[in-house]
């Protein structure tokens, strides 16, 4: 009994702070679209910048938290670091320029709605077993809501734009739906400092050579370098350490369904900020996104108690 109040206790502190990061990001997307307002830049730059910025704040403290543990690294391990990077440095510059052609909105919406659907389903076939009715439930009403909110947004641009917009969101969600995978498989077994200060320093080499092809914008007012570092120090630095270390109590694909407090914080600013508005039909979708989404999380809630219990 002891152990499944801990269990239970544990968990809900691992959710906890996985829902602060994702408040967290939620101001990615309108620090962004600030950024583009102040500099003529590029995503390639942007998501440079933000790891790269990153990286002193969590270099230091992994020294001062490890010490020499900080290099003890094994071998296979470090090659999905270096996939976490990778897949950063994607779901990223997808992201950024998805905000480009479609708002902060739809972009935040479409990335994260999607996401957990895509973990849960990817852990499907990782695990091997077949899909439950809630998983599957979830993926078509997830998929309907997506596309009536991407259908009848009121400030749609032109749309050839628009559906490139939505790919490059979709790409994002894929790209951050394995990095949430592989996060959760090393989350056990390293210091989150550990994991995402190398994963960054990877995907900050990995976006050099590509933004370096392209021209890296370093030409930004005051006000967009302040902006750029928040990016790296708080909702990069301090939002993934909290990210992972809430990802130690938890199962991937909750942890994925509970940064949905992250669309719902960007949206909540767009309109305010912006006045980034959606149809009535629009509304629709995202409440049907947020019923799918319900089922799956009671569905992954339940699966967590009977673990605890068993335990």
């Amino acid at each position: 009994m002891n152990s499944t109040n801990s269990a239970r206790v544990e968990s809900r502190h691992g959710l906890l702070l996985i829902m602060i990061a994702a408040v967290l990001w939620g101001t990615v997307g309108i620090t962004t679209k600030f950024i583009y307002g102040l500099a003529a830049t590029n995503p390639l730059s942007i998501g440079l910048l933000r790891l790269v910025l990153s990286l002193p704040v969590l270099f230091a403290v992994c020294w001062v938290t490890q010490k020499k543990r900080m290099f003890r690294v094994a071998g296979r391990d470090l090659l999905l670091m270096l996939l976490v990077g990778m897949m950063t440095a994607v779901y990223q510059v997808c992201y950024f320029s998805a905000i480009e052609r479609t708002g902060v909105a739809v972009a935040t919406l479409v990335t994260l709605c999607t996401a957990p659907v895509m973990v849960a389903v990817i852990s499907v076939f990782v695990t091997r077993q077949r899909p439950s009715a809630y998983v599957l439930l979830s993926l078509v009403g997830a998929l309907a809501g997506t596309a009536l909110l991407v259908g009848f947004q009121e400030n749609a641009v032109g749309n050839g734009t628009d559906k490139s917009g939505i790919i490059l969101a979709l790409g994002s969600a894929l790209g951050y739906a394995l990095v949430t995978l592989i996060t959760r498989k090393l989350a056990g077994c390293y210091h989150p400092f550990q994991t995402i200060a190398i994963s960054f320093g990877f995907g900050a080499i990995i976006l050099f050579v590509f933004a370096s092809a392209q021209g890296i914008v370093l030409d930004y007012p005051p006000m967009g370098w302040s902006l750029l570092l928040y990016l790296g120090a708080i909702p990069t630095a301090l939002a993934y350490v909290l990210f992972i270390a809430g990802m130690r109590y938890t199962t991937a694909t909750v942890a994925s369904i509970s940064t949905l407090l992250e669309p719902l914080v960007a949206t909540i600013l767009a309109w305010l900020i912006f006045d980034e508005r959606f149809s009535p039909m629009g509304f629709i979708g995202v409440v049907l996104l947020s019923g799918s989404l319900a089922l799956l999380y009671m569905g992954g809630t339940t699966k967590v108690r009977k673990l605890a219990g068993a335990g």
